[in-house]
């Protein structure tokens, strides 16, 4: 099967010959059909499948084979994603899928000035990426108008959901013409997804193109257990037994992303860090120096966990586990990406057992534990397996009380020396789905 037999125009298969595109991904070859076919479609695919062009260019030859010239301050199709990193990305490849066809194209996204967003609106564009917050701050403010719209892309919705953005898509929801068509992409299919997709699509079209929430088979994970004190030193052992050229580390905080890194470059190691607090300009240039090699390790939180695209990023290392099992699959699949292979590594202390099994339970698999030695954890990580129980290891009976003697009184509930309580449970937040049949949501 080739692009040409998908049935895209000329324009669209020039440009993805100078891409060096030849052969559709799966994710493709069944999309694409369905968009031009005029479907609504809710799409399953792994990250680094190909999921863009799947529904890009479909997008574009519609614009430019239908419908009349976008309006003043108005867009013809609107691409939704949720968050900066991910809404330039897929800006980007938009941008180089329709080098050659008549249409104009535009991201906008919080984290900087509105202004020139605005004064970029007033032609209007074809197609127009955005993040949902900054979305309505535009259409409130009447620099965007959404009467012309023909065609809504949620892309990534599962995190859209994760990241607290269900009153806003309620909100965008009501903005929108009731006829159009709907394209929902995501890398994973959750219950609240589907609840999502079935108020707002017409009779989808579902494709899932691998197994439901399966870590990439290329990626190689093992995890390396450790007393929390101990994983930023573990992490440099690590790093100069292995030798490793480019990593890409994610920490659960702000402050976890800026400690790590003050420790790395204190070492003389060339690091740095994104996360939400820094300006976008600041993380753009991080990610620019990292991708160009200038930067050895870079640090994240998950506002990183999608929209990066590093080609051949050999090595992922979570310094935390995420609070999400989810998150854990985006992150993952930063490496080992269009065919080649990776490698995840996870450093993993006592507290954070009932992550790990949440993560084992919805990748389907028991990840291998390797103990680095002189860095075996005085608490010890129960095991766990991909049923999602965690395996404690039984106490001692208690001994006998005996009469008399002068021995220790109210010693109280006591336990091995090589045990440890377990972790308290890890509670996954709790994620609203919008209801688009009612009036607004209000914050608890």
């Amino acid at each position: 099967m080739t692009f040409a037999t998908l049935g895209l125009i000329e324009p669209l298969l020039r440009a993805l010959e100078t891409l060096g595109y030849q052969t559709p991904t799966p994710v493709q070859a069944q999309a694409i059909p369905a968009v031009l076919a005029g479907r609504d479609l809710m799409a399953a695919a792994q990250t680094g499948t190909g999921k863009t062009a799947g529904f890009a260019l479909p997008l574009l030859q519609l614009l430019t084979m239908e419908g009349p010239k976008v309006a003043a301050n108005s867009a013809r199709a609107l691409i939704l994603c949720p968050t900066r990193e991910l809404a330039e990305q897929v800006h980007a490849s938009v941008a180089e899928y329709a080098k050659h066809l008549p249409l104009t194209t535009y991201a906008v996204y919080g984290g900087v000035s509105i202004n020139p967003q605005m004064m970029k609106l007033r032609k209007g564009v074809d197609i127009l990426v955005a993040t949902p917050g900054r979305l309505i701050d535009l259409f409130r403010q009447n620099a965007l108008k959404l009467n012309q719209l023909q065609t809504l892309v949620l892309d990534e919705a599962d995190r859209m959901l994760d990241l607290g953005f269900s009153e806003e898509l309620a909100n965008i929801y009501r903005m929108l013409p009731k006829k159009r068509q709907t394209l929902l992409f995501s890398a994973t299919f959750s219950d609240d997804i589907r609840l999502l997709a079935g108020q707002m699509l017409n009779d989808p079209l579902s494709i899932e193109v691998s197994p439901r929430n399966v870590a990439a088979n290329t990626v190689k994970q093992w995890v390396v257990p450790v007393d929390k004190k101990r994983k930023a030193e573990l992490f440099v052992h690590l790093m100069r037994k292995g030798r490793w050229k480019q990593v890409l580390v994610f920490a659960k905080t702000r402050n976890g992303v800026d400690a790590l890194v003050d420790k790395l470059q204190g070492l003389g190691i060339n690091a740095d860090g994104i996360h939400g607090d820094k300006p976008q300009a600041t993380r753009q240039r991080a990610l620019d120096r990292f991708k160009a090699s200038e930067v050895q390790i870079l640090v994240a939180t998950d506002v990183a966990a999608r929209g990066l695209d590093i080609e051949d990023l050999p090595l992922v290392v979570n310094f935390d586990l995420p609070i999400v099992a989810e998150d854990y699959i985006h992150r993952i699949g930063r490496t080992g990406r269009a065919g080649n292979t990776g490698e995840a590594i996870s450093l993993v202390c006592a507290d954070e057992v009932n992550m790990l099994s949440a993560i084992e339970m919805l990748t389907r698999q028991t990840l291998t534990r390797k103990m680095e030695p002189d860095f075996e954890p005085e608490h010890r990580v129960p095991d766990t397996d991909a049923s999602g129980q965690v395996v404690k290891k039984p106490k001692k009976p208690k001994k006998p009380k005996t009469s008399g003697g002068g021995g220790k009184r109210n010693l109280g509930k006591w336990v091995d020396s090589g045990e440890v309580a377990p972790a308290e449970p890890s509670i996954k937040p709790v994620r609203k789905v919008p209801v688009f049949n009612t009036g607004p949501r209000k914050k608890k």
